[in-house]
């Protein structure tokens, strides 16, 4: 990839973003989903959640899914060694895993677990587009993982000015005003105050929790040891 060559000074996003290859297009924070009609008293802490015996759950694996990847650096960054009892005790409350989202979160959809591995902005569909609000993110005391999805430039493109046009067209407020509603996830570089209503309303973590490219590289391979390890005592 060639370097971007935008001035980032506008991201909104709630970590340090330095990446002079690629630019978040918008972003999230990982959380577990659940059915209010289902459970009244949602778990305020990832530790909760772990000791917590009356949920039922279900998430997508590391291996094959960005959601699922992070949860696994999620609770590398608040366990650490610890990681494996954390993976022993959520698998004895999990319905299944899936490979991908979609699967996940349309068994829990129907009814099959009280809570799903999904995103903070989950909600905002259901209220939006089905006008149920019964579906609510569980804000953890220690803070969520962030998420983003990027953009870059092939390095030999075949029109890298026009690539370059691009880039800077997915910081403008034209591009940014699209992204709540088409991608149901936050705008990367537009104010809060400029979200639509019902991503305002929804509750976000005090802490934004993210390894960079670099650190995550170096943390997979040993969180999936200890998630193995974790999943199959």
């Amino acid at each position: 990839f060639a370097p971007h060559g935008q001035n980032l000074d506008g991201l909104t996003v709630p970590v340090d973003w330095t990446d002079d290859t690629f630019i978040p297009f918008n972003w999230g924070y990982a959380a577990w989903v659940y059915d209010k009609t289902r459970v009244e008293n949602p778990p305020a802490s990832f530790a909760e959640l772990v000791t917590r015996d009356d949920l039922s759950l279900i998430w997508q694996d590391p291996r094959s899914s960005a959601s699922g990847l992070a949860l696994l650096l999620w609770v590398d960054q608040l366990y650490g060694a610890d990681s494996g009892p954390v993976w022993a005790a959520l698998s004895e409350r999990t319905v299944t895993v899936t490979a991908g989202w979609s699967e996940a979160y349309g068994l829990f959809s129907e009814g099959e677990s009280d809570m799903v591995l999904s995103y903070t902005t989950s909600p905002a569909y259901h209220i939006v587009a089905e006008e149920d609000d019964s579906k609510a993110a569980a804000i953890f005391e220690e803070g969520h993982y962030f998420m983003a999805e990027v953009a870059g430039v092939l390095d030999g493109a075949e029109n890298p000015d026009l690539a370059q046009d691009f880039m800077a067209y997915i910081l403008s407020p034209e591009f940014q005003d699209m992204i709540a509603y088409g991608n149901w996830s936050y705008p990367s570089a537009l104010p809060r105050d400029n979200w639509p209503e019902v991503m305002r309303d929804l509750p976000l973590p005090d802490t934004a929790l993210f390894y960079d490219e670099t650190q995550a590289e170096d943390r997979r391979s040993p969180a999936l040891d200890l998630w193995l390890q974790g999943m199959t005592r």
